[in-house]
């Protein structure tokens, strides 16, 4: 078992095209009664043959419909780094920019933005609302 995937709240999403893995993503929950509420969404992944083909608009249409149906959760939230086109892509997901830290990630290239995103999920495309 993996560890983390042992609480309620967390869930492995994973994307499939003619039965090969296509992509995947990490939700995970919050046990605290202060924050179980939203969750976080980690590591979007899609496999590098399968780029261009909706993959990761699934992925955000399904993890919408998890946290929605499935947690009854109110938000999600994602932190993504910045200067590669992942705003817009999130944005046309119905994801909306909350905060930037500035130059809070290192990288060989130089220091990028971590942007702070979150889906309040009464709004997200294709679901119905908040199941509270």
């Amino acid at each position: 078992m993996v560890k983390s995937l042992d609480e309620p709240a967390n869930r492995l999403l994973l994307a499939s095209i003619n039965d090969e893995l296509a992509g995947w993503l990490f939700l995970a929950g919050n046990s605290s009664e202060l924050t179980a509420h939203w969750a976080r969404v980690l590591r979007v992944q899609t496999a590098l043959n399968f780029r261009k083909r909706g993959v990761g608009r699934a992925l955000m249409t399904e993890v919408a419909r998890a946290g929605t149906e499935d947690l009854a959760l109110d938000h999600l939230h994602l932190e993504l780094r910045s200067g590669i086109g992942l705003e817009d892509f999130y944005k046309s997901c119905g994801w909306q920019e909350i905060g930037r830290w500035p130059g809070a990630l290192r990288l060989p290239e130089g220091d990028q933005d971590e942007v702070l995103m979150a889906l309040p999920l009464s709004q997200a495309p294709g679901t119905a609302g908040s199941a509270r």
